[in-house]
């Protein structure tokens, strides 16, 4: 793939706000052939797509579905009317995501937020992927890539976000395997970016603290990291560089020891104490 994504059909979901419209944003600046828009919030997606509208001038078809990702049937029938409207996209970025409470697992809702979490997080990048996958992989001769935003807490336990965590380890699980699996099967023209940062600071995770060493990450520059490493056909991508020694630790620590270390040392297993959202 080139340096940009001129000329590519590029599909975002989670795109009305948030890293999902920096997305949007990047690639109508690029000169896409087409953005596809998929968000549960009408009334931004909404006014995002009016946005692009006026922004490429022409130059970029920008469609926007109202999908609630949490629902295997609109995502089928969703990923029907995008490859009708503007075609199969030569980019998927899975950005979608949800974060429930700062409480303990017990105290969650009769199971409601461990569900919707892990619908959203974890199954919805499976189903959507595996939409436009055939079509991926039917265009030999184009470049195509699927960007799996998970996350840091996917890697280690970390108290008051069970269910999240849980998600995002199962995402990390699925698209590295996805990724190995195109590889073996000689599909090399599609690439798999997992990627997995910590805190960004969206709104989403408002109200938590970085760890030592781990510093709330500027939207801007995860955006230029992952359009950097999707255009490259990276892998993995893990932001910051903390997050690797994290998981490094945690491989060769006993586990008593990287709780004392790493979790209360470093401030890990404090850092949802006071987390909020976005209101």
């Amino acid at each position: 793939m080139t340096r940009t994504v001129r000329g590519a059909r590029v599909l975002i979901t989670g795109a009305a706000s948030g890293m999902g419209r920096s997305y949007a944003e990047r690639a109508v600046a690029e000169g896409a052939a087409s953005v596809t828009l998929w968000d549960i919030d009408a009334p931004a997606l909404a006014r995002l797509a009016d946005e692009l509208g006026a922004a490429s001038r022409g130059r970029t078809k920008v469609r926007s579905y109202v999908v609630d990702v949490s629902d295997l049937g609109a995502i089928a029938k969703h990923a029907q009317k995008t490859r009708r409207d503007v075609g199969n996209p030569d980019i998927l970025i899975n950005n979608a995501g949800i974060v429930r409470g700062n409480r303990y697992f017990w105290e969650t809702d009769n199971g409601d937020d461990t569900r919707a979490t892990m619908q959203v997080n974890a199954l919805a990048p499976m189903y959507i992927a595996r939409e436009f996958l055939p079509g991926m992989i039917a265009a030999a001769y184009r470049q195509s890539r699927i960007v799996n935003v998970a996350s840091a807490a996917g890697t280690l336990g970390n108290p008051r976000m069970a269910a999240y965590a849980a998600s995002k380890a199962a995402v990390i699980g699925w698209s590295d395997s996805l990724r190995i699996e195109l590889e073996q099967a000689g599909h090399t023209n599609v690439k798999v970016l997992t990627v997995t940062p910590s805190y960004i600071a969206t709104g989403m995770f408002a109200g938590a603290t970085g760890p030592a060493l781990t510093p709330v990450l500027d939207p801007d520059y995860v955006v230029d990291e992952v359009w950097r490493a999707m255009l490259r056909g990276d892998p993995l991508l893990e932001l910051p560089g903390t997050v690797r020694l994290s998981r490094v630790l945690r491989a060769i620590l006993p586990t008593r020891v990287f709780d004392l270390v790493v979790g209360d040392g470093f401030g890990v297993y404090r850092s949802m104490s006071r987390f909020t959202g976005r209101r």
